[in-house]
């Protein structure tokens, strides 16, 4: 049935390859926008034979082009070893598609526009991930990934009639070229190079390919020339070479696609949908880093879960100091590690809540023979530390952190099952399968969204098994299931987590085993302690799930001085000396190669993917599209630029102790999807269905709008450019223009708006001589009142105006542009 299926799904891309581009423009001239649709909204004939879509539809198709950006994107990962990575991409693609909403919505459009097209895109999506990337076949991937991109390619020929699909083709390559800078921004350049490559060869056997040499032969050329430029970048190692061809490459297939498309607004839609595509390398980008501080964070907090845990367990054996002592040591460990800022900044609520309700509740409870009080305290722990770990994770991080406190605490049950205590091992295990069962921390979903046969090993066959092998004391099976849970959740570690990510939680899971051991130690199991470090010992030497060779080789001293605290450890426990002082010195030294495997691994890539935003600002401010869909709705393109802007914030964010890393409320995956809805709604804006749009529109956006106050300009600002004026700064879009000016002491200088929003004109404060005179367009005397009147729409210079100023001060004055500060400064010399 599958090799039916693959040469149906051949033939039938062979068929629309060959396709002529019959009725396609071969002018860039602006169609009319009246001839878009018939009087009662059907898609009328065109003369040369070709259909105009409806608005809705090629809305629709242009969302298919994001979405094949997006597979793209999931087999580049994979190309640069990356499969965990682009598994992630092609599930939230898959999850993406399958939510859509609304009338006119990617997924039953889909359906609707050919069941079989659909049918075979979902089955090959879901292949990509799980036969493709999953078992890091990447062939296998590539071939998945062929096949869902022809399905989408083909339906939008269906859709919106070939002279669009042409269009949103060229696009299509475009976007998929420019994945190489994500990749080459990651230092994977061989695979930056074969994504290239790839591309290359593909538009060489595309219909497209002949279809733009026809309709603009420059634009031909300019596009070939730039794809074969980026692979020798990428060849050559060079990032910046890599990232200007692949922008030229790209908007030279926007181009295309206004030469291509039957109507300009088609374009236009296809213009939105593959900024969006860009916004999704850009998430791609940072889900291609190491793991963040944040991440390490939120793993060195698990240990405080198992420590609360652990003197839980000593008050029940009525050993109250040594349980006082566990927390009084924990609080003060606390209260100096990296990660107590950490958590107070990533969600106050559970910092409160994991000290003030747990550490503090569980000492004086523990004080006052409280044992409800204990139990009621070490849940606030769990509660506030699962909250904080969530707070400070993305992804799956949490999930990962997740099941390796599962494994700490499975141990826990297995040592009270070898002291006796069969009924607490049993049940200890049962409330683990009821926190399982309530998906704390994801880790339910995410494990069985990752295998569900492993998901099933796990639940069904080890832990249930171990509840029962507890109850009736069969030290064969508890060592079965134990291991079997060890295993399985080691596995899915690996399988879903970097090395690095999976180093940090075996790092915490050690840790607990080590802690264990001060616990036995306490209860008068010194023999047993003594065997806990040793298998904790050799556990490393035998690799960890990779954490033992991504210490040694992050910090070679790090991994000695690691392996001497555990063994340390382990020759207290075999002389009998108190374990608890060395678990505590060996905690220090795990927490801090925790820090060093995740710096090692190169922290975020966020600052690189904001990058890749700041070029889609840019692009956009002065792109065919900005015009298209400030005509066509106000509010989208508020919404869209907002959102622009948040998830630029967000990314910035990202990265390990960014400044910018509590400035804004959204994480990456939520600023993503928040800009790719905004794109969305732009793409029916533009395409001329702005109601048709599968998405609610932006009351935060519309109330902003409607409060904005009217924007003037000032004492300084006037029409025109004067003629006394020595010389002349052009405002573009995104850059003045000199960004350097030289000029002489009682000279003038005008700042023309020449493209683009408003401007300003704001001298930094800090950054002109001394004995300056502050200067900026609305005349106030501060930087600070400049940003404020700006805020208050004041110092505004606009379409058809100028500021002026003149120079009396020699030195260098710096300045810069209050709306578009992330791109405009300049400077003055003045001699």
């Amino acid at each position: 049935m599958r090799q039916t299926r693959r040469a149906w799904l051949k033939g039938s891309g062979a068929a629309i390859a060959s396709l002529g581009l019959a009725g396609c423009s071969e002018t860039t001239e602006e169609k009319d926008p009246e001839s878009d649709s018939g009087e009662d909204g059907t898609s009328p004939e065109s003369d040369e034979g070709s259909t105009v879509a409806e608005p809705a539809k090629t809305a629709v198709a242009a969302e298919w082009n994001a979405m094949r950006a997006r597979l793209w994107d999931a087999l580049a990962a994979g190309e640069a070893g990356e499969t965990g990575a682009g598994a992630a991409i092609a599930s939230r693609t898959f999850d993406r598609f399958e939510h859509a909403s609304g009338e006119y919505n990617a997924h039953e459009m889909l359906e609707e526009t050919d069941e079989s097209r659909y049918e075979a895109f979902e089955e090959a999506l879901v292949e990509l991930r799980t036969e493709g990337l999953e078992r890091n076949d990447i062939a296998r991937g590539r071939e998945e990934t062929g096949i869902a991109d022809e399905q989408l390619r083909g339906a939008q020929q269906t859709l919106v009639g070939e002279p669009t699909a042409q269009a949103f083709d060229l696009q299509a390559f475009g976007t998929t070229v420019a994945d190489s800078v994500m990749l080459a921004s990651a230092g994977a350049f061989d695979a930056a190079e074969t994504v290239a490559n790839d591309a290359f060869e593909r538009f060489e056997g595309a219909a497209v390919h002949d279809a733009i040499g026809e309709a603009d032969g420059d634009v031909y050329e300019r596009f070939e020339h730039a794809m074969e430029s980026v692979a020798t970048a990428a060849g050559d190692e060079d990032v910046e070479g890599v990232r200007s061809s692949a922008s030229d490459a790209l908007a030279a297939a926007i181009d295309g696609g206004y030469a291509l498309a039957p109507s300009e607004s088609a374009a236009g839609a296809g213009q939105i949908a593959a900024y969006q595509a860009r916004g999704w390398d850009a998430a791609a980008l940072a889900g291609l880093g190491g793991p963040s501080t944040a991440f390490a964070h939120a793993a060195a907090l698990t240990v405080y879960r198992a420590r609360a845990h652990d003197a839980a367990w000593l008050f029940e054996h009525g050993k109250h100091d040594a349980a006082a002592r566990v927390v009084e040591n924990a609080f003060e460990h606390f209260e100096g590690a990296r990660a107590h800022e950490a958590l107070e900044e990533a969600s106050e609520d559970a910092y409160h809540r994991f000290e003030e309700d747990g550490l503090d509740a569980l000492a004086t409870a523990i004080e006052n023979d409280d044992s409800a009080g204990v139990d009621t305290a070490v849940d606030a722990v769990d509660d506030g530390l699962v909250t904080g770990i969530e707070a400070l994770g993305t992804g799956s991080e949490a999930a990962l952190i997740e099941a390796g406190f599962f494994k700490a605490r499975t141990e826990d049950a297995v040592e009270r099952y070898r002291l006796g205590e069969n009924a607490a091992a049993a049940e200890l295990v049962r409330g683990l399968f009821e926190t399982f069962e309530a998906n704390e921390a994801d880790f339910h979903e995410t494990l069985e969204e990752t295998d569900e046969s492993l998901y099933e090993t796990f639940e069904e066959e080890h832990l249930q098994g171990l509840i029962e092998a507890c109850e009736n004391g069969d030290d064969a099976a508890v060592d079965e299931h134990a291991t079997g849970i060890r295993e399985t959740l080691l596995e899915f570690e690996t399988t879903v987590g970097s090395t690095a990510q999976v180093s940090a939680v075996e790092s915490g899971y050690m840790t607990a085993r080590v802690f264990d051991a001060g616990v036995l130690d306490a209860l008068g199991a010194s023999d047993r302690a003594e065997t806990v470090v040793g298998e904790t010992f050799e556990y490393f030497e035998n690799g960890a799930g990779g954490f033992h060779e991504a210490l040694e080789d992050a910090d070679h001293d790090r991994y000695e001085s690691f392996e001497g605290a555990l063994g340390d450890a382990q020759t207290a426990a075999g002389n009998d000396t108190a374990v608890g002082a060395t678990a505590r010195a060996f905690n220090e030294h795990a927490v801090a190669a925790t820090y060093t495997v995740v710096a090692a691994a190169g922290g975020s890539f966020g600052a690189a993917a904001a990058s890749l935003m700041d070029d889609v600002y840019e692009t956009f401010e002065s792109a065919q599209a900005h015009e298209l869909l400030e005509e066509a709705d106000r509010e989208a393109y508020e919404g869209f630029e907002a959102a622009l802007e948040e998830y630029t914030a967000a990314l910035e964010a990202s990265d390990a102790e960014s400044d910018a890393a509590h400035e804004t409320e959204m994480d990456v995956d939520e600023a993503a999807e928040a800009f790719a809805t905004a794109a969305l709604r732009a793409q029916f804006a533009v395409a001329g269905a702005a109601d048709a749009a599968p998405v609610d529109g932006s009351a935060d956006t519309a109330d902003e709008t409607e409060s904005a106050p009217d924007l003037q300009g000032g004492p300084n600002v006037v029409e025109g450019v004067p003629d006394d004026a020595d010389h002349v700064v052009e405002m573009q879009a995104t850059a003045y223009a000199p960004e350097t000016l030289t000029v002489k002491q009682g000279e003038t200088v005008a700042w023309k708006h020449a493209a683009g929003e408003p401007h300003t004109v704001t001298a930094f404060e800090d950054r002109i001589p001394s004995d300056a005179a502050y200067w900026t367009s609305g005349g106030f005397d501060s930087e600070d009142g400049a940003r404020e009147g700006w805020e208050n729409g004041k110092g505004a210079v606009q379409s058809g105006q100028s500021y002026v100023h003149t120079f009396e001060t020699t030195g260098e004055h710096e300045y810069v542009c209050i709306p578009h500060e992330r791109f405009m400064t300049g400077t003055i010399v003045v001699e």
